[in-house]
């Protein structure tokens, strides 16, 4: 699909005489109308601005703008829902539109540092409030516009979808009708809490529209930034140096640039670019560059292997001091208390790549000048890509005119981590003066992965006469991803990583002496939050662990995990909806159940695994998998089980087959063939309940994760007797085991 270079971010504004509602920082709402000669109605009388959240246009067209990006995970409809509630919009009349940029103060999302950056999902919980408010401004506008037609009080007014009624004259003027009016009231009372719905006047939040990004993708017609063509454009790729650190030290490039259709080929930061006119020409000449490479990295000697065992020798090492990351109580007293059971076990993470659909791709038109640029970029941080392609043309973000397009899976590649791409793209368009679309192929993203680290974990639990869980001591062992990432948030957080430690908290459990302490170990791959983050890793370490605390206090895992969870309501909801739902405990023969309870930040969550195992070949299989969850609100319930049901998927994937490994430095895997996600056929069967609740709402798309690697690792034992503890399960893995 052809996309042309003068694309604009006005078309957002496509209805003449719309209305635009902008709720500002302070919370002041402007509304404006959009003619050939522009009315506007609020405090300043200015061109219509491109930085709002809702317009309705005469013929009762509403387009509302969403500010995270669409990975998949539904945020182009779920967000929209939000405001549309509040304005009491007739949702088959809404359209939806990206916020490619804009002022933070305005659009940034409050739980991912006020920026525009997608991640965790945090698009729901941070926008919540946002967009009610949005909403609840502009029905409030659209009310005092009607009565001040109708000469009527607004108390009086109410709206039903899409129009503003006055019930006893049987009056009614649609929300487009209203646009249209000669005059508009802009002077209204600020919104407080008191004017926002109430969730039982809910109409639109809880039910189940269509997803609005679904439709162009079955059809085909989704455009991401691999699609871009633009006018003149040139296509790049590069040769990556084998190993972090490395740089070109010679580069014979004569046989490539004798390939008709090669314009140029150069040397960036840790590569050679060829640019070409076609893709597949560039690949070409690539494989003609003869190149060598400095050999001063200290990577060179990284060994994923080696590595990770340095890992657990520092989590056995109690002269090893960590960083105390949640601390509750003296664990230090309570794991020596007299009378007390210590039990103590070390588990194993590995690394994992990504495997997102769509390799890193971005499209850059640098200027003439060299000083600004249109930009295409499927990126999970407007504000992140806009800054770095900023500093890398030495200009300002409002020389940036920037495309967020939407992403062929992200899970957190696509964060901090595609700033690279898109800085090699906008050089590359500097120097050969013309549009280049910069792709990596799937062997350029394996290879270079930014990897969720391998981790180190020790347990350490006391068992009092009664079989409670007194103390808990998780030493967790890793390099730090902020340091690596965002050096900036790093130097501010006091060697205080969330992105490694979150999730080892366990707040829902009961336990009074508490420390989770995390051993910052030395960076050996360029490493990344997960799916899942942190607690993938550490909600299969500690489900597990509590499992084999369970064992050891001669009780059953439904019932130890219940009263661990005595003190938290909504934990002991989700577990007990997953028991019964799944009929714990009553596998088929040569089946077995295992359980795991796992949380997301606010999302809470229970998972059962049934499995069978193949002892011959060591593979494990997932038959069935139940998951409940506590979103508390849940905006769009069945996104939010798609969502649950993706993060199972990804879940069982890292866990039984995901696997990057790394010797000399250099990653071994290439592509699907030697890093194998797994297939359809592998998928279990999934049945998802969510659990009503009165908290407020949160995301889904990583709570699945969680929950997996532990409930796999229950069942097998339940069916076998081995506890496993390093992941992945690899069939050579548990083939050892089950020999040992």
């Amino acid at each position: 699909m052809t996309i042309t270079a003068s694309m604009t971010r006005r078309g957002f504004l496509r209805g003449t005489g719309a209305l635009t509602f902008a709720v500002l920082a302070d919370g002041a709402i402007r509304v404006f109308r959009h003619d050939a000669q522009v009315q506007a109605q609020g405090p300043t009388a200015t061109p219509a601005p491109v930085n709002a959240w809702v317009s309705i246009a005469p013929d009762d067209a509403v387009t509302i703008r969403f500010a995270a990006t669409e990975m998949g995970q539904g945020v182009m409809t779920s967000l929209p829902m939000i405001l549309a509630e509040e304005l009491d919009a007739d949702w088959s009349r809404v359209s939806v539109a990206q916020v490619d940029q804009g002022d933070p103060a305005i659009y940034g999302n409050p739980k991912t540092g006020g920026i525009l950056f997608t991640a965790g999902s945090s698009s729901v919980e941070g926008y919540f409030d946002v967009m009610r408010r949005a909403g609840a401004g502009a029905r409030r506008i659209l009310i005092h516009s009607a009565a001040a037609a109708w000469d009527l009080p607004p108390a009086e007014l109410a709206t039903e979808a899409g129009a503003v009624v006055y019930r006893p004259g049987n009056r009614r003027l649609s929300f487009g009708q209203i646009a249209a009016l000669p005059r508009l009231v802009t002077e209204v009372p600020p919104i407080t809490d008191a004017d926002l719905k109430p969730r039982a006047a809910y109409r639109l939040i809880g039910t189940d529209p269509g997803r609005r990004d679904i439709p162009a993708k079955t059809r085909g017609e989704t455009v991401y930034s691999i699609d871009v063509r633009l006018p003149d454009m040139a296509y790049a790729v590069l040769l990556h140096a084998p190993v972090e650190g490395e740089a070109p030290a010679t580069v014979d490039d004569a046989a490539a640039r004798r390939v008709p259709g090669v314009i140029d080929i150069m040397t960036l930061p840790g590569a050679v670019a060829v640019v070409a006119t076609r893709w597949e020409t560039a690949l070409q000449a690539r494989d003609l560059l003869d190149a060598t490479w400095t050999t001063t990295s200290p990577f060179r000697d990284a060994d994923s292997v080696a590595d990770l065992a340095a890992e657990v020798a520092a989590v056995r090492d109690p002269a090893r001091p960590g960083t105390a990351w949640e601390t509750r109580g003296d664990v230090v007293a309570g794991l020596s208390a007299e009378g007390v059971r210590v039990v103590e076990a070390v588990y194993t993470t590995e690394h994992v790549y990504h495997a997102q659909m769509e390799p890193l791709a971005a499209v850059a038109a640098v200027d003439p000048d060299g000083r600004g640029a249109e930009v295409w970029l499927g990126t999970q941080s407007q504000t992140l890509s806009i800054a770095a392609a900023a500093q890398t043309l030495a200009t300002t973000p409002d020389r940036i005119r920037f495309h967020a397009m939407q992403m062929g899976g992200g899970f957190g590649r696509r964060t901090f981590f595609a700033r690279d791409v898109l800085r090699d793209a906008l050089l590359l368009s500097k120097a050969v003066k013309r549009p280049v679309k910069l792709m990596w192929t799937r062997e350029d993203d394996v290879k270079n992965g930014w990897l969720r680290p391998a981790t180190a974990h020790k347990l350490e639990a006391a068992l009092d006469g009664d079989g409670r869980v007194v103390a808990l001591r998780h030493r967790v062992a890793s390099p730090s991803i902020l340091a690596f990432a965002a050096p900036p948030r790093w130097a501010s957080a006091n060697n205080r990583d969330l992105l490694v430690m979150e999730g080892t908290e366990s707040h829902d459990y009961d336990i009074p002496d508490f420390l989770a302490e995390h051993i910052i170990s030395e960076r050996r791959a360029r490493v990344s939050a997960w799916r899942g983050i942190g607690w993938g890793a550490n909600c299969f370490v500690r489900e597990a662990f509590i499992d084999e605390l369970a064992e050891a206090a001669g009780e059953g895992p439904v019932a130890f995990r219940q009263r661990l969870l005595a003190g938290s309501p909504r934990g002991r909801a989700v577990l007990d909806a997953v028991v019964a739902m799944s009929g714990f405990g009553r596998a088929p023969q040569g089946r077995a159940h295992g359980l795991a309870f796992a949380g997301y930040k606010t999302t809470l969550g229970a998972g059962v695994a049934e499995i069978s195992l193949d002892r011959s070949s060591g593979r494990i299989r997932v038959h069935r998998f139940w998951a409940a969850v506590d979103p508390g609100l849940a905006i769009h319930p069945k996104n939010l089980e798609a969502q649950t049901e993706g993060g199972i998927v990804f879940g069982l994937s890292g866990l039984l087959k995901e696997r990057i490994t790394i010797a000399g430095g250099e990653i071994d895997q290439n592509n699907f063939y030697d890093y194998e996600p797994i297939r359809m056929n592998e998928v279990p069967e999934i049945a998802i309940r969510i659990v009503p609740s009165d908290a407020a709402p949160s995301g889904a798309g990583e709570i699945g994760v969680p929950m997996t690697g532990a409930a796999v690792a229950n069942a097998v034992f339940r069916l076998t007797g081995k506890r496993i503890r390093d992941m992945p399960f690899t069939p050579e893995r548990v083939t050892a085991l089950m020999q040992a």
